[in-house]
């Protein structure tokens, strides 16, 4: 014998198809029919939108005048830029604040993967577990609670993200006097201020320096690389133009950090001559 659950379902089903047969219209297929023309109009407009922003921008490179819904193409990216903190588009506020809870290298991928993961899943299997026919709200104070706390919940921590404060690359400049301290050049105030530029600049995104960074292959460890005594100027060729250098060299050029600060940089990677 089915279940009483079994049963009712069957017999919602049934009313269900009574009430359709006799004043309404089955999903399939006419409520697809309407979802997929609705998708179609939605796709057209949006393929609009990008044939009028192509074809109003006059011509098709950089530095031409932004057309009826903007510029074509931005500035290239500037590799020697120190001023830049990258943030998320706003719908993953959410998720860039999460990371600043759970900072610590051990717990990302809670934030990341964990957390987001099991409330998808719980989200998923709410139709499957709750499968009552009552859509009152009133006598639904579970379902009420849970969504509330959810909308709640995302809407602070979106919040909270668009508004966060940080600077620079503060956790790599924390690491600068325990760098200048390692490789003996605390009293050298132009390699310590190159180590600053060098925390900030995305040097650490490819290169390694004491244990931290190296997220490139091939890219060369440079905790000892003033052991080479390849001399300031070297350096700061160097970073002006790798390939000119070291023909064939993938680094980007730095030329834009300024004379001033090449020579911190050179500086800095002069001093690091290993540590103690």
């Amino acid at each position: 014998m089915p279940s009483d659950r079994i049963v009712e379902r069957r017999r919602v089903f049934q009313q269900y198809k009574a009430d359709v047969k006799e004043r309404g219209k089955p999903f399939y297929p006419f409520a697809m029919f309407h979802d997929t023309v609705m998708s179609l109009v939605v796709v057209a407009v949006i393929t609009g939108l990008a044939i009028v922003w192509k074809y109003s921008t006059p011509g098709d490179h950089i530095g031409t005048d932004p057309g009826w819904l903007g510029k074509l193409y931005d500035d290239p990216a500037d590799p020697g830029t120190i001023n830049f903190v990258p943030r998320p588009d706003w719908y993953f506020y959410f998720l860039f604040y999460l990371l600043r809870i759970f900072k610590w290298p051990n717990s990302v991928i809670i934030g990341t993967i964990g957390l987001p993961t099991v409330l998808l899943v719980l989200l998923l299997l709410v139709p499957f577990i709750d499968i009552r026919s009552e859509r009152r709200l009133l006598r639904r104070p579970v379902a009420i609670v849970a969504s509330v706390l959810v909308v709640v919940s995302m809407g602070v921590l979106t919040y909270k993200g668009a508004t966060a404060k940080e600077s620079l690359g503060s956790e790599l400049v924390a690491k600068v006097p325990g760098w200048a301290k390692a490789a003996n050049f605390t009293a050298n105030k132009q390699a310590v201020g190159g180590a600053h530029l060098f925390a900030v600049s995305g040097c650490l995104n490819c290169h390694t320096y004491q244990g931290t960074g190296g997220g490139f292959a091939g890219a060369p460890n440079l905790t000892a690389e003033g052991a080479k005594n390849k001399g300031v100027q070297f350096q700061i060729d160097h970073l002006k133009c790798p390939a000119c250098v070291n023909p064939g060299s993938p680094m980007p050029s730095f030329a834009g950090l300024g004379e001033a600060n090449l020579k911190k940089l050179a500086s800095f990677l002069e001093a690091s001559k290993g540590t103690k």
